[in-house]
């Protein structure tokens, strides 16, 4: 197959091109430049996206010798993923912007340019596997990141290549190592790329501006404290509040809920974080919708957050009832739905949440 080896700069992508390679394939290796100013972009090995890591991706190419391009993707990151997370994040929702990223501009413009290029297939070095057609979860259950892949379609799927899913992190470094890969010890991103400082809430003050609103006790409704503006918060959080007293029990208050319109935080105690049933819109049913209550596991964030659950489609959305309460589940951010399996959980949906009770 001709297949095109999307390369971030970090070992995974490499070791993924390098195995694209062996397994015979025609490979070229691309580079995304996300940035209109990549001069704004961090250095060092915090995010995936800078200058540096161009070069990194550039000097791997070289040692597996495949032909190497650098496409400039900045317009449709800044439209897809820049403004849509501050967009999400003044309405009072809570985005993940590496989800965002893989489905409009990995699997979408890019695998989009690649096909209508004549390519067969994307290859990325994403921890997830295929089989089939099938997504699952990836060998190393610590990288799995099958959740962020969860909302690509079928035929999207049809034409992904994860070569280092059925592979373990510290193997991958190895080989690595052994391949003469100059990226082998690089350290894994863990920022958002496009927040230099990696302070969002100043990221997004200096966007969004002030805009004034109350911290209010949910159970009692009395004005606890003021803030700068909704978007300063999430569901779930404890630390950074700027309340000057505690409960009346002497525990911790939580972010419960926002309103952007009124500009309120609801805050309460850690009991009402949680949350039994999801409502969410946007459904992508690997297998199709589901005639009825389908039994599955239910994930709301990258790492974490797992329950028994029943999803069903209902109107074009998803209801998922959790058997077992999670907490903390924040608006914005994804539903994934997976099967167990002893040879790895198999993703059957995703969707946005909309609403939680």
């Amino acid at each position: 197959m001709k297949v095109l080896a999307a390369m971030s700069g970090g070992v995974d992508s490499a070791v993924a091109a390098a195995r694209a390679v062996d397994a015979g394939h025609e490979v070229v290796g691309v580079h995304l430049a996300l940035s209109a100013r990549p001069g704004t972009l961090r250095t060092g090995a915090r995010g995936c996206c800078t200058k540096e890591d161009a070069a990194d991706a550039r000097r791997v190419a070289d040692v597996i010798d495949i032909p190497f391009y650098v496409w400039d993707f900045a317009s449709q990151f800044t439209a897809e993923v820049v403004e849509d997370f501050v967009a999400e994040y003044a309405a009072g929702r809570t985005p993940n912007p590496c989800l965002r990223c893989n489905e409009q501009i990995k699997f979408t413009a890019l695998l989009d340019r690649a096909r209508d290029l004549g390519f067969d297939a994307l290859c990325t070095g994403h921890y997830a596997r295929l089989s089939g057609g099938v997504l699952r979860r990836a060998l190393d259950a610590g990288k799995d990141q099958s959740y962020v892949l969860a909302g690509l379609s079928a035929d999207q799927l049809a034409h992904a290549l994860f070569p280092v899913g059925d592979t373990a992190k510290a193997e991958i470094r190895r080989e690595a190592t052994q391949r003469g890969l100059a990226v082998a010890d690089k350290p894994d991103s863990h920022d958002i790329c496009f927040i230099p400082s990696g302070n969002t809430r100043a990221f997004l003050a200096d966007r969004l501006g002030s805009r004034p609103g109350e911290l209010v006790d949910a159970e009692t409704g009395e004005v606890l404290g003021h803030h700068q503006g909704v978007h300063g918060f999430t569901v779930g959080q404890r630390h950074g509040l700027g309340l000057s007293r505690p409960a009346p029990d002497g525990r911790p208050r939580f972010v419960l809920g926002l309103q952007a319109a009124t500009g309120t935080v609801r805050v309460g105690s850690a009991r009402r974080l949680d949350v039994s049933v999801i409502e969410a819109d946007r459904p992508v049913w690997a297998a199709g919708a589901p005639d009825g209550p389908l039994e599955c596991v239910a994930q709301v964030r990258a790492h974490g957050g797992h329950a028994n659950a029943v999803a069903q489609a209902v109107n074009d959305r998803m209801l998922v009832r959790l058997r077992e309460p999670l907490r903390g589940v924040a608006l914005g951010q994804a539903v994934a739905l997976y099967r167990p399996d002893p040879e790895g959980d198999v993703v059957l949906g995703s969707a946005t949440i909309t609403a939680t009770r």
